[in-house]
């Protein structure tokens, strides 16, 4: 059986990016989650201590989300390495984070990473 848990449109107004002004003023972010996870035991027993808490993981994008980041790739592997650290029962995570009207004057709805990962890659880079 295949199972993922999603988290979908976290809002964020954070500090990333590359030039001074970004860091200072901040701008909106977005970020979206799949995480696969088997849910099994949470769906035969109807206990939240068998799932995946949502509440948690997003507390804990929210923790990474306001440590500021030059760049969208390094905001997005710290929340990565975060959640499989703290959710051992993540197996892998495909998550996508967006900035809204970045500053490249250009006439744009975002700029965003996507990164798909197991949780083995992440232990084998430690």
């Amino acid at each position: 059986m295949n199972s993922w848990i999603t988290l979908n449109d976290l809002r964020f107004h954070a500090h990333h990016g590359v030039l001074e002004h970004e860091r200072l003023c901040g701008n909106t972010f977005v970020v979206n989650l799949r995480m696969a996870v088997d849910i099994r035991r949470a769906a035969q027993k109807d206990d939240i201590r068998e799932a995946l808490n949502y509440a948690e993981v997003f507390e804990a994008v929210k923790a990474e989300m306001s440590i500021p980041s030059r760049l969208l790739e390094h905001a997005a592997m710290r929340i990565v390495r975060r959640l499989f650290k703290d959710f051992p029962q993540i197996s892998s995570i495909k998550l996508t984070l967006e900035k809204l009207n970045p500053p490249m004057n250009a006439d744009m709805h975002s700029a965003a990473v996507e990164v798909e990962v197991d949780a083995e890659e992440v232990k084998q880079e430690a």
